[in-house]
């Protein structure tokens, strides 16, 4: 049994959470709601915590998923971040996306104290952080990541090591970049094809056997045909992700033309109050200039 905290108990880091208690450790809690904690805490051997500093004197690995750049600085080396608590020689991995200079800095600071630092971003959703099948790509010191291994592993199927500090951020970006590009490119292609007069389920079936078959498309395309948008990976966040693209293009001098047109569109998603359920609602903003409902028939 190991000492580990976790910050932040939403709709993915509350069940990465819950796969550590389920794998045996101690682990100490914290959210911007109390009260999830506190319910959490009592699923196994956890100690719901008021602050992240309090989570820093109770734990030696903590990891922590929160929504943006912003709320990863202030738990992390806040007033009462987890930095005030932590003890040097323990090692903070933070499984946000958040922007890779950004995420350097932090670690630099933490360096400081002798606080040892990773940034580990994931992908596979709620239902893999429900599983315990996540993907963690991970950036910093190679011997750090083989120290905490065991622990990810409660929570993850594949771990990838992608090189030093800001790494891990770099390949999640990327990830990211293609699968909301895709996730356009069936938007626009079903709200054509619908608009023709073809039916969706059809053109779902030619898809997934011809070679513009994908993943993310075979996954999110029944929830289309089924308007069912309930959250897995919000608009709003994937908008802030395709944000920390354009601004790592920028300081990268990459140019990202389509990336551009679709961080638009989630933003005209947003726009029409979408911006809380699932990124597949996107495909609402097409539907409406083109007056058709991928759905069903």
């Amino acid at each position: 049994m190991a000492n580990l905290g976790f910050l932040g108990l939403g709709i993915m880091g509350g069940l990465m959470a819950r796969n550590l208690l389920r794998a045996g450790h101690r682990v100490a809690l914290w959210s911007h709601s109390a009260g999830k904690a506190a319910d959490l805490a009592k699923e196994g051997n956890g100690i719901a915590c008021v602050t992240p500093q309090e989570v820093g004197t109770q734990a030696d690995v903590i990891f922590l998923c929160v929504g943006d750049t912003e709320m990863s600085e202030r738990a992390i080396l806040g007033e009462k971040g987890i930095a005030k608590g932590a003890k040097a020689g323990s090692t903070i991995v933070d499984a946000s996306t958040i922007s890779p200079s950004a995420s350097r800095r932090i670690g630099e600071e933490l360096s400081k104290s002798g606080i040892k630092f990773l940034d580990a971003p994931c992908t596979g959703s709620k239902p893999g952080a429900d599983a315990g099948t996540l993907t963690f790509m991970v950036g910093g010191d190679q011997a750090v990541f083989e120290s905490v291994k065991p622990y990810l592993e409660a929570m993850g199927k594949l771990l990838y090591y992608c090189g030093g500090a800001g790494m891990g951020l770099n390949a999640k970006l990327t990830q990211n970049l293609v699968l909301c590009n895709i996730l356009q490119a069936f938007n626009e292609g079903m709200v054509l094809a619908t608009k023709a007069g073809i039916d969706p389920d059809l053109m779902l079936k030619i898809l997934d056997n011809s070679a513009a078959k994908s993943g993310l498309i075979s996954f999110k395309a029944p929830f289309v045909l089924d308007r069912n948008f309930v959250t897995n990976f919000s608009t709003k966040w994937m908008h802030k992700d395709i944000s920390l693209m354009l601004e790592s293009g920028d300081e990268l001098n990459v140019p990202l033309p389509m990336t551009g047109l679709t961080q638009q569109l989630f933003r005209a998603a947003i726009a029409k109050g979408f911006g809380e359920d699932d990124m597949c609602s996107t495909i609402k903003v097409l539907e409406g200039f083109a007056g058709v409902e991928v759905k069903r028939r």
